[in-house]
């Protein structure tokens, strides 16, 4: 098999790449190893901040990139590790152009909302969810002759004088092919989060067992080079945080096809709503994956393994969130956040919540306990509480 570009990964990231070799002319071949395109874009809340957009022009807000630019040295981060000045610009300067032409494939925003501490609303949120993305990009892709090949793993990179001309793949039978490059290999194939060997190696052993989001992310594309004498930089760049567990069974909300004949009507429609209304939405994902919010630490709640025993300081944080590293040691990685009647009426209300989409809403206790009953345990006594979790009373 021979083509112009080969694009290894089908995320938010390969699509992209194929879509701009074959716009601008050549032949396209995406390999993708799973059954399904995605990436860790469709694992993503699927949100886009961006200056000078449409949508922000629609609601009288004047923005522009360099005061995106200005605002994004605004957030906190290690002074062990200064910010890259020139990527925050190539992403302040190119991000309204991508929501533009993401918006003209079809895919659907809600906002801008306000995101703190940027001092303008410029958070755009894909309808329904981050599915939305791979589902226009894909439709996008193969309607300008991207060819894609899902369960289509990549193992080698092929070498010829110097120079990557192919790459060595194999089907799902375990069929072993080529693809040759005439003009180019495109590595897109995400991180190495679930790779604990790399994370061991490339970051430090302590987080090697931390839980990725994308379980798929095993380094594919880096081991590839490093075949080759390739030099991984920032490669000890990471962010660790708790997370609640997905749901068992995707919200009605997840489920909805992301068409625009039925995006764009849903936008307009939240876009007048009460608040109310566009809060009881966009719960379905308020109360998903997102980080607890430190303050319940903070205040005074606990963290327990699935033995009911506690085995951190809930305090610490690392890059704004609670360190996860112990907790990825525990029993099945699992944890449960105890505290009493006292802290549970705290964050039933602002100013203290559960969890958060900056400038869109506020998960409070009742919303846990309404939305996801999987999560939520009420006892009158520890005891009883301790029986609920399956754990044995002291």
């Amino acid at each position: 098999m021979q083509t112009d570009v080969v694009v290894i990964g089908g995320g938010g990231s390969g699509l992209a790449a194929a879509i701009g070799a074959a716009s601008s002319g050549a032949r396209a071949v995406l390999l993708e190893k799973n059954p399904e395109l995605g990436g860790t874009t469709a694992c993503s809340i699927g949100s886009i901040s961006a200056s000078g957009t449409s949508h922000q022009k629609r609601m009288g807000i004047v923005d522009s990139p360099d005061e995106h630019f200005e605002d994004m040295g605004l957030f906190p981060k290690p002074a062990s590790r200064p910010d890259n000045d020139a990527l925050r610009r190539i992403l302040a300067d190119n991000v309204p152009e991508t929501v533009g032409w993401l918006s003209a494939m079809g895919v659907e925003f809600l906002g801008p909302m306000e995101e703190p501490p940027h001092r303008k609303p410029r958070m755009h949120n894909v309808l329904p969810n981050s599915r939305a993305y791979i589902f226009h990009l894909e439709r996008h892709a193969r309607g300008i002759g991207v060819e894609i090949m899902t369960n289509a793993r990549a193992r080698r990179l092929r070498v010829s004088e110097g120079q990557v001309v192919g790459v060595e793949f194999d089907r799902a039978d375990g069929t072993a092919e080529v693809v040759h490059a005439l003009r180019g290999v495109v590595l897109a194939s995400g991180d190495y989060a679930a790779n604990p060997d790399m994370k061991r190696e490339l970051i430090s052993p302590a987080v090697a067992a931390a839980e990725p989001i994308n379980p798929t992310a095993t380094g594919d594309g880096q081991r590839m080079a490093l075949e080759l004498g390739a030099r991984i930089i920032n490669a000890d760049l990471f962010n660790a945080g708790l997370r609640f567990v997905r749901p068992a069974q995707p919200s009605w909300i997840s489920r909805l096809p992301p068409v625009r004949w039925l995006m764009r009507p849903a936008s307009i429609a939240l876009r007048w709503s009460p608040k109310s209304m566009v809060r009881r939405f966009i719960m379905g994902f308020l109360t998903t994956v997102m980080v607890p919010a430190h303050e319940l630490f903070t205040e005074g709640a606990i963290l327990i393994n699935k033995n009911g025993e506690r085995f951190a300081d809930e305090t610490k944080q690392m890059f704004g969130h609670l360190h996860a590293f112990d907790l990825a040691y525990q029993p099945d990685g699992i944890g449960y956040i105890v505290f009493d009647a006292q802290l549970a009426e705290k964050f039933s209300r602002w100013p203290h919540y559960i969890s958060t989409a900056p400038g869109i809403a506020f998960a409070y206790l009742a919303d846990y306990e309404k939305n996801r009953p999987d999560l939520f345990h009420r006892g009158q006594t520890p005891e009883e509480l301790a029986i609920q979790l399956g754990m044995q009373p002291a």
